[in-house]
């Protein structure tokens, strides 16, 4: 009787295939974007080859020291990290030549450094808001370039980082 005729089976060909894989690579290359670490974002002083030693007032130094374990010392007096920022806002406004020494001892594990550092700047932070409030009645990242200028000069960031010792003991 009838025969069935055998069809060959569908194929799909792969010849297209290493083109299609090297365009989605290629795709995926180009839009993913890698996160770089930058570090931490401090403005240095330009250098200058023949600096001037200007004598500060002890009562203008607030010395801020951390040790290995994150204890820190203001003045002497122990305080907790999240402390650091309303003590130093309180000192600031009373006195606004304040220059903070902020000192590791060279153990000092690096968040608690940053953490420290993340205080000092956010002081500074809320002092400039709260004056910029006042004067323009606006925050700082609100204000026009005079503006900040005039901020900056109202509220300078003395933060003077001291060369972190050795551990004792």
């Amino acid at each position: 009787m009838f025969r069935k005729k055998k069809r060959p089976g569908a194929e799909i060909s792969s010849s297209g295939l290493a083109d299609i894989a090297f365009l989605m690579l290629l795709f995926f290359l180009v839009t993913t974007t890698i996160d770089i670490d930058t570090g931490i974002d401090l403005v240095l002083p330009p250098w200058v080859e023949t600096a001037e030693q200007v004598q500060v007032r002890s009562d203008n130094i607030a010395n801020l020291l951390v040790n290995e374990v994150g204890d820190v010392l203001l003045d002497e007096k122990i305080i907790g990290i999240p402390q650091i920022k309303p003590e130093i806002i309180a000192r600031i406004k009373a006195n606004p030549k304040l220059i903070i020494s902020y000192k590791t001892v060279r153990d000092t594990p690096y968040n608690i450094y940053i953490n420290v550092m993340d205080q000092l700047k956010l002081a500074y932070i809320d002092l400039r808001n709260e004056y910029a409030r006042q004067k323009f009645g606006t925050t700082v990242d609100q204000a026009t370039e005079d503006q900040v200028q005039e901020i900056r000069q109202a509220i300078p960031q003395r933060i003077s980082l001291a060369e972190p010792t050795q551990a004792e003991g």
